[in-house]
């Protein structure tokens, strides 16, 4: 691959800088620019200046959009000062009225959350709240295979004959029309606190909380459900005070120390960590790093968690296993964990989601195997398809979305797997890349009647569809994405923030960069290159991963790429041993018999220009 500095056929983005390193085309084939444009290298030089930032630092910082104006509070993500009125949120007020109202005649109160982790810290916060005040909701989580996302008319009926007369649902019910209408006719009370999009009506309830919905004028939308859930708490301990609820008898819990289930829950559903969100991962990761939670403990020591508590812990390690219960095992799991405070039986759970994790993982690879030599055969020798469509009579309905991100992953275009079943029909996940809307494409290919249900977002959408319906599915994702994603994938760029040497490289650098953390969806972590650095050790280890060693003058770094064996950077790397290469990734801080060391996650690589 060329690393002249020509970029034949690409345009610069305005809003970035100049090509990097001279990099026109990497070695997956893309161009790395510089992350900072004029202006931004402008706003990074001021902050070093005005307000004695490191300049690295600065440099990630204005490459995000952080002003220079608030760049000091922007080191600081304060509760007290990103914490907004609860009752800014419509239908907050009600919603909080009627919790109250419930703690205050100690009332049972159903909570029906969804399987993922966002679902499950959701119930959890909500259930140690009001079992600090009354008396232990029930949680109750669906099966993902047998009851499907959301509140059922089964399960209704079943939490209204246990004597329930409120039933909250959390991460869910924004859409659950018919099982919520069965609720009213049963006599329960319902409140919604959700963040899916939702049309402009929705099920009868008491009140529904959703900053997505399309009267809701709060700006809040970018948090998750649990993030949601933490302010009606927040708004139902001021509702309780006002009525002098509290007192020696019944004293008033103090949220703060719930942070950790939400932090955990904000980083797992991907939402932009801008604003409330990153106070709530940052503070919520300094408690996670005391382990005061029991369940979250057990987990972490089952999971290997080394080092404090950082964000790449919870999705990577704590989030997956949380998942494999609601994937392939009993979904309640998750839920239970994070609200056992027995040492013991939150070891037994740790332990049994540990054993679905890696069960998970063996059924996992061997559905990628699977649906890469389909999408390889769908390809062929061409350009191939806008999106994969791939499908299976042996995929498992709960695993098919990691399928879907590991196809997109690896041929850099969206990608759908589905599991088909015996009746005739499949569900199925999409993954997109960056300018591809999949939401927008599925919920029309719903009204052109392809699909039997479907929905989403840009970057992510689930859906049910007629076997017979597949071909005519994949030439209408052709003929509506096929523009997008050819844009999408000529723009597609490495945006790099700073070129270093093996020896720049400490943990020192990496606790300075975390200062600007945390980093997510929405906030990248810092993309550095190293240039020309010689790879004197390179092998394949684990599932695919390689394992490189990096020397640039008289230092050495060490470093990993991800499932990159059987890829192109994979391959680059193991054929580099002994030469110099651009490479470029993410640091971080890896902890081994009581060191600190500093690791590269590579994501790209690039040939030196021949001088």
């Amino acid at each position: 691959m060329s690393g002249s500095g020509r970029a034949e056929g690409r345009h610069p983005d305005p809003s970035h800088g100049p090509i990097f390193l001279g990099v026109s085309e990497s070695v997956t084939g893309r161009v790395w620019r510089d992350r900072l444009g004029v202006i931004e290298s402008r706003a990074s030089a001021a902050m070093v200046e005005r307000h004695a930032i490191p300049e690295l630092v600065a440099r990630v910082m204005a490459g995000r959009g952080v002003g220079i104006d608030e760049a000091v509070d922007f080191l600081d993500p304060t509760l007290r000062r990103l914490m907004p009125d609860p009752a800014v949120l419509t239908d907050m007020e009600a919603a909080a009225e009627r919790l109250a109202d419930a703690v205050a005649a100690g009332e049972r109160v159903a909570i029906f959350g969804d399987y993922d982790v966002d679902g499950a810290t959701s119930s959890a916060l909500l259930f140690r709240y009001l079992a600090a005040l009354g008396p232990t909701p029930r949680i109750y989580i669906p099966d993902r295979i047998f009851e499907g996302y959301g509140p059922n008319r089964e399960a209704i009926r079943l939490l209204a004959g246990e004597g329930h007369r409120l039933l909250v649902t959390v991460d869910c019910g924004a859409t659950s029309h018919e099982a919520l209408g069965e609720a009213a006719e049963l006599g329960l009370d319902v409140v919604i606190l959700d963040h899916h999009q939702m049309g402009a009506a929705g099920p009868p309830a008491v009140a529904l909380v959703n900053p997505n919905r399309p009267d809701d004028l709060s700006g809040l939308g970018h948090l998750a459900a649990v993030g949601v859930t933490f302010l009606t708490l927040v708004a139902t301990n001021r509702a309780l005070r006002r009525r002098g609820a509290f007192g020696s008898a019944r004293p008033e819990p103090d949220l703060l120390r719930w942070l950790d289930l939400v932090a955990l829950g904000t980083i797992c559903d991907v939402v932009p960590l801008k604003g409330l969100n990153r106070a709530f991962v940052t503070k919520g990761l300094m408690l996670a790093r005391a382990r005061s939670n029991v369940g979250l403990a057990a987990l972490a020591t089952v999971a290997r968690c080394e080092g404090p508590m950082a964000p790449w812990h919870c999705g990577f390690l704590i989030g997956p296993r949380i998942n494999a219960g609601g994937r392939i095992g009993d979904a309640a799991l998750g839920a239970r964990l994070l609200t056992e405070d027995d040492p013991a039986r939150a070891e037994a759970i740790a332990v049994e989601l540990d054993r679905l994790n890696q069960e998970r993982q063996a059924v996992e690879a061997a559905m990628v195997e699977e649906a890469v030599a389909e999408a390889d055969a769908e390809i062929g020798g061409g350009p191939g398809p806008a999106v994969l469509v791939t499908a299976s009579e042996r995929w498992h309905p709960g695993i098919v979305g990691l399928v879907a991100a590991r196809l997109k992953e690896r041929f850099g275009r969206p990608a759908f797997a589905i599991a088909l079943t015996g009746n005739g029909f499949g569900t199925g996940s999409g993954r997109s890349i960056a300018g591809v809307d999949l939401g927008v494409a599925v919920r029309a290919a719903v009204e052109a009647g392809l699909l039997v249900k479907g929905g989403g977002h840009a970057m992510a959408a689930g859906l049910t569809i007629a076997r017979e319906k597949l071909g005519a599915f994949r030439a209408f994702l052709d003929e509506h994405l096929a523009e997008q994603a050819s844009a999408a994938r000529s723009a597609d760029a490495l945006l790099v923030d700073a070129a270093l040497t093996a020896r720049a490289a400490t943990p020192e650098l990496v606790d300075r960069l975390e200062r600007a953390g945390p980093y997510g969806a929405g906030h990248p972590e810092p993309v550095l290159a190293f240039p020309a650095h010689h790879v004197t050790y390179a092998e394949v280890v684990g599932s695919g991963h390689v394992r490189v060693t990096l020397s640039g003058g008289d230092a050495v770094l060490k470093g990993i790429a991800f499932r990159s064996a059987d890829g192109p950077l994979g391959r680059a790397l193991l054929a580099a041993r002994g030469r110099p290469l651009h490479v470029a990734g993410t640091l971080s801080v890896e902890h081994w018999n009581g060191r600190r060391q500093a690791r590269l996650r590579l994501i790209d690589a690039a040939q030196p220009a021949q001088m």
